[in-house]
């Protein structure tokens, strides 16, 4: 190095990346090691604190001690180590091997300052630098024996896969979701009836705003089941808060939502597999009348850019990943972003936008301002989806959920009972005939007087 270039980086004065010293120091396994579990930097030996040019002797004894010093870290850093004149630089360049330590203790660079981790510290460096998979470690709270129940355990068999006669306990070790015969994490998510039992911040939170800020809330909702059922449940509620259109084809019509499920149904996936679970903030969906956000807790994983969406995938829960994989929820790894993109170019709507901050990923889906316009009838009924309108309208005194069905046209029961049922049954439109038998084979629905009310304003069906 040149004294030009000595010159130019000493006036930079010191920082993140830079540190003074007027001899070799004593604490200089600290500095290499707070460099190298940051961004790396550089140590002018030589340079006092003021900036001026000392100088030291014996460059190459000093060399020595510098790497026998790196070398004594754990593990062992790579330094470069030259002469610039009467100055010693020694380049620590950014590490892989993180995190590093120096006698027993760990150090970090902040500001223009080495600083020591405490034990709080260090924890939360290890799960920052992915070192630490949350997802894997223990959840003591979850006792299987408990909380997985005949129901729940069928559940889980049907969406992962697996044939439900095999032992519960053997099938999840083979996993990896139990561990030294604790639950992780990631079980408990996916096997929880309430996921806020053993991780508080693990729901989602949907909400209606009025217009385009926060000002004014429509309605709200949290959703704290186990993993799979929140997923259900978010898309349940986008086909109940965003329009639909009614697109004839070869057998009649059929709904289409006015933003493309499948880029919504990634979006969602992506939160619930890739946010940070030690936040103290749940994923969150807005619907504003101009666009849907999903905000996501945490960042990007660490290793990951933001240049790399889309083409790359570095997950912060592999374990969880893997299971949703096996449940169907998710495709090949680093594909989600480029199919959320596809899916909207299909439906004819404008591509989301990414915003990416320490501590949030953000994906926002524009709305069109026809498609966003609220339906009022002119006598003041609850506001209701297109397609929720038409269940409305076609149920005449009790009908089963086959007969209800056949009237729609629809053939999918679970989607039926998710995208149809659900909403109409929580608006307080349809009633049970037998509330206290939900599951009942001759269960029937029928409207109740407020779902009457709203019937008698819609238009005749053959008038859609």
């Amino acid at each position: 190095m040149n004294r030009p270039i000595l010159a130019d980086l000493i006036a930079l004065g010191e920082g993140f990346t830079t540190e003074f010293k007027q001899s070799l120091p004593s604490d200089l396994g600290r500095e290499i090691c707070a460099f190298a579990n940051a961004t790396g930097g550089v140590i002018l030996i030589g340079v006092d604190d003021a900036g001026t040019v000392i100088g030291v002797q014996d460059h190459n004894r000093l060399k020595s001690q510098v790497q026998s010093v790196a070398r004594s870290a754990d593990p062992p850093v790579a330094v470069a180590v030259e002469s610039a004149e009467e100055v010693l630089l020694v380049t620590v360049p950014e590490q892989h091997g993180k995190p590093y330590s120096f006698r027993g203790r760990f150090f970090i660079r902040e500001g223009a300052t080495c600083q020591q981790l405490s034990r709080d510290e260090i924890r939360d460096f290890f799960f920052q630098e992915g070192l630490i998979r949350w997802d894997e470690t223990p959840c003591n709270a979850f006792d299987p024996s408990v909380e997985i129940t005949p129901g729940r355990w069928a559940e889980f068999t049907e969406h992962a896969g697996i044939d439900a006669g095999l032992n519960p306990m053997t099938v999840l070790e083979n996993l990896h979701l139990v561990k030294d015969s604790r639950m992780t994490h990631a079980g408990a998510w996916l096997l929880a009836d309430d996921i806020t039992r053993f991780t508080l911040q693990a729901g989602v939170t949907c909400a209606v705003f009025q217009g385009s800020a926060k000002t004014h809330i429509l309605d709200r909702k949290e959703f704290h089941g186990n993993l799979y059922a929140i997923y259900q449940d978010v898309m349940a509620y986008f086909q109940a808060k965003l329009n639909s259109a009614l697109i004839p084809n070869a057998q009649g019509r059929d709904e289409r939502l006015e933003l493309p499920e499948n880029a919504l149904r990634e979006a969602v996936v992506n939160a619930i597999a890739h946010r940070d679970y030690r936040s103290t903030a749940n994923v969150q969906v807005y619907i504003f009348q101009d666009r849907v956000e999903i905000v996501t807790p945490g960042g990007l994983p660490a290793g990951m850019r933001e240049e790399d969406l889309g083409s790359k995938s570095v997950p912060r829960n592999p374990l969880l990943f893997s299971m949703l994989y096996r449940m169907r929820l998710v495709e090949q790894i680093g594909s989600g972003i480029r199919r959320i993109h596809d899916a909207c170019r299909e439906h004819g709507v404008a591509e989301p936008t990414i915003e990416v901050s320490p501590d949030w990923v953000t994906v926002t889906f524009p709305r069109s301002v026809e498609a966003a316009t609220p339906h009022v009838t002119p006598h003041e009924t609850p506001h209701v989806a297109p397609h929720v309108e038409r269940l409305i309208a076609v149920l005449q005194g009790e009908m089963s959920r086959v007969e209800i069905m056949d009237a729609l046209g629809l053939k999918d029961r679970r989607h039926f009972a998710r995208a149809h049922l659900k909403p109409v049954l929580e608006a307080g439109l349809v009633e049970m005939t037998q509330p206290d038998r939900p599951r009942s084979r001759t269960q029937g629905y029928r409207l109740t007087a407020l779902g009457r009310q709203v019937q008698g304003s819609l238009p005749d069906i053959g008038d859609a």
